[in-house]
């Protein structure tokens, strides 16, 4: 069997016949085998926007060409008397969990929210009559924040091709679409992702794991540097490991560990809003017309430097999507972006934020509990502005020239927004940065100061780090572990699920 990968521009609304067609041509064969491995929209030109490819082609009729197969990790089993808990089911504590209980150990999963279902309905109680669960929400429950997203399975962490690989068959065999393989931005998108969440659950249970849903982890128990007993609501708990994986959400698990001497320093994060647009306006800006064959939505990603010192960038962009109440806690506003695989809602939006450090914010060198009291305080101010879930919201163009919106023109946001002057509702150093990268953003995107800023975006990452090593091992202790979003070392499911396989590596490498 010979191989040759080709490199091939498609258009937009391609077909399997189109390929053969011009693989046949390529190659002069009729009799062969192909295989997408990259595939990535090129929109550089307007009047030219293709699907730029790779493509692996195999046949009796070619002569060998050099070509390796990507490598997914080796996962050696061997049965084990260690055991194991596992802290949060988001994509970081999944994968931790799954890989080392293919390995032999016994794992068992703590869950402080309920399966996906439950927490669905949850979710569906709160946008239709405003009833916030501490439960389960759109941070906490079965896969983590995650779940109620846009699905973006991308990430820029170097070195982590091969656990990208294996994360991304996992998803999958579990129920995604075959193009997250080899898609330059794939995305899976909420609907699926439930689905892809609850088969992954039922795969670890049928391997022998054990899955506590609704099991609130409160407290740890030291001795000689090492975690004897982890204690929950309903339960105390023993493991040879114990593996965080809380997400950054989590503050009074924060608070807990630091309490019990755990290190956590402050690092950059970013605060701002969310930016709401029609998604026609942005495929007219991106594309030159409202809608492309073959192709979803428009996407974007904006950056800018500024003369604030502060970089102002937009992050986590939902195509087709919809703003969401994203708050972690009752009577705390926060808000975020989801969207279903289609992307087909008739808007689309963007975290737009400013990256800063904890001590500018704080006025002077800050510890990581005083910037988790400030970040409640000022999620706790977006609720009272309304004494709802009903979010503040002003157009862009308005922001920029720092006056209120008499109306908000359009939103997605289920809960209702409510005019107000939210630049003076953050401090004044990232709105006035914010409103320099929305007219540079102007200037990059035609029409982008037609969006609506709405509510308080603070989780794209944590204001806090754990101090570990880069197997996740906590600094100063032999048996714990802190992986994912909420170790402050990754951002994204992709290099949270990825952190997580690395540390369950790394364990079963040291025995």
């Amino acid at each position: 069997m010979g191989y040759r990968v080709l490199q091939v521009k498609l258009p937009t609304n391609y077909t399997d016949d189109d390929i053969r067609l011009i693989l046949s041509k390529k190659l002069g064969l009729s009799d062969f085998s192909y295989q997408l491995s990259k595939k990535g929209l090129d929109a550089r030109k307007k009047n030219d926007i293709h699907w730029l490819t790779s493509i692996v082609v195999s046949s009796d009729k070619l002569s060998s060409e050099e070509y390796t197969e990507p490598k997914s990790i080796p996962i050696p089993y061997k049965k084990r008397d260690k055991t194991v808990i596992v802290a949060g089911s988001g994509p970081a504590g999944f994968f931790t969990a799954l890989v080392l209980q293919l390995a032999g150990f016994n794992v068992t999963i703590v869950e402080r929210g309920s399966e996906v279902g439950q927490r669905s309905l949850a979710i569906q109680r709160l946008e239709e009559r405003g009833e916030f669960s501490p439960q389960n929400n759109y941070a906490f429950g079965e896969g983590g924040a995650g779940t109620f997203s846009d699905g973006k399975l991308t990430s820029r962490s170097k070195h982590i091709s091969s656990e990208r690989l294996y994360i991304l068959s996992e998803y999958v065999k579990a129920g995604a679409p075959k193009e997250i393989s080899y898609m330059s931005h794939p995305h899976v998108g909420t609907d699926i992702l439930k689905i892809v969440v609850t088969n992954l659950r039922h795969k670890f249970l049928k391997n022998g794991g054990v899955f506590l849903f609704n099991t609130m982890l409160e407290d740890i128990v030291i001795k000689n540097n090492r975690v004897e007993n982890v204690v929950c609501n309903h339960a105390e708990l023993q493991a040879d490991y114990i593996i965080f994986a809380t997400g950054h959400s989590a503050y009074e698990t924060y608070r807990m560990l630091i309490r019990r001497g755990i290190q956590i320093g402050t690092k950059n994060f970013a605060i701002g809003h969310r930016i709401e647009h029609t998604q026609s306006l942005i495929n007219l800006a991106q594309w030159g017309k409202e809608s492309l064959p073959g192709v979803k939505a428009a996407e974007y990603r904006l950056n800018t430097a500024t003369s604030y010192g502060l970089p102002v960038y937009t992050f986590c962009m939902c195509p087709g999507g919809y703003v969401v109440p994203a708050s972690a806690y009752p009577e705390m506003s926060v808000v975020n972006g989801m969207s279903y695989y289609k992307r087909d809602g008739i808007f689309s939006n963007a975290a737009c934020v400013a990256g800063i450090h904890p001590d500018m914010l704080l006025g002077k060198k800050c510890t990581a509990s005083e910037i988790l009291d400030w970040m409640d305080k000022l999620e706790s101010q977006f609720y009272n502005y309304s004494n709802s879930y009903v979010i503040p919201a002003v157009k862009a163009i308005d922001y920029v020239n720092r006056r209120e919106s008499k109306e908000i023109p359009f939103g997605s946001y289920r809960l209702g927004v409510k005019p107000a002057p939210l630049y003076t509702m953050i401090p004044e150093i990232v709105s006035k940065a914010l409103s320099e990268g929305l007219t540079n953003f102007s200037n990059k995107l035609k029409g982008f100061e037609l969006g609506v800023m709405m509510g308080l975006e603070s989780k794209t990452s944590s204001p806090v780090q754990v101090i570990r090593e880069s197997t996740g091992r906590c600094i100063g202790f032999d048996n714990l572990f802190f992986v994912g979003e909420g170790s402050g070392y990754a951002g994204g499911i992709i290099s949270s699920a990825s952190d997580g396989v690395k540390c369950a590596i790394s364990i079963i490498d040291s025995l």
